[in-house]
């Protein structure tokens, strides 16, 4: 798996933290695909911080959207790709162990939707 560390100032530090703590209610507008995420097999095999439960068998999700790239680095990480991802993981890394979810439009774009809050 690919891994990146940033080094900020602190002044860039203290403007993340308050970016992480305003994020929290942003995710509240997205409480289907949070629902979706907790109901389906994502749940399986993900967590992140604040879910309170120690399933972490995978990637930690909690600031995905801040990576660069998804699929262990197979391409950068934008709304478009996190979308084809969940859809259909072998067309971004054949072989991957990710299923892909059967979501219906409606369902894949709540669940991205709330995937795009986890800064």
């Amino acid at each position: 798996m690919l891994l990146r560390v940033y080094v900020q100032s602190r002044d860039e530090f203290s403007r993340w933290v308050q970016r992480q703590k305003s994020a929290i209610s942003r995710r509240r507008q997205y409480s289907v695909g949070r629902r979706i995420f907790e109901t389906t097999a994502c749940v399986n095999c993900h967590t992140w911080r604040g879910d309170h439960c120690p399933r972490a068998l995978w990637p930690d999700l909690t600031h995905l959207m801040s990576r660069d790239t998804i699929a262990a680095g197979a391409t950068t990480n934008t709304p478009q790709h996190l979308r084809l991802w969940i859809r259909n993981p072998d067309t971004i890394k054949p072989g991957s162990l990710m299923p892909a979810m059967q979501l219906n439009d409606q369902e894949l774009d709540a669940l991205t939707g709330y995937l795009e809050t986890l800064r």
